[in-house]
């Protein structure tokens, strides 16, 4: 799997339809309309995710491999 940036992983779920809803610190926090799921990006500069917290995301925002 290809490491991105949270920076990068946030134009992904923009793009996807998700809305940025708030900024905590160092967290994005984005929802879609229709949808319970919020979904939590840290953005660290242009540090790339780690994968297990990328592959979560990918799963909850419906983000396929091939997208990236």
């Amino acid at each position: 799997m290809k490491a991105v940036s949270g920076k990068l992983f946030c134009r992904m779920l923009e793009g996807s339809g998700w809305i940025l809803k708030r900024v905590n610190g160092s967290h994005h926090i984005y929802a879609k309309s229709g949808s319970s799921v919020r979904i939590s990006v840290p953005v660290h500069g242009n540090t790339p995710l780690k994968t297990g917290l990328q592959r979560h995301l990918m799963k909850l925002a419906g983000i396929a491999e091939s997208d990236l």
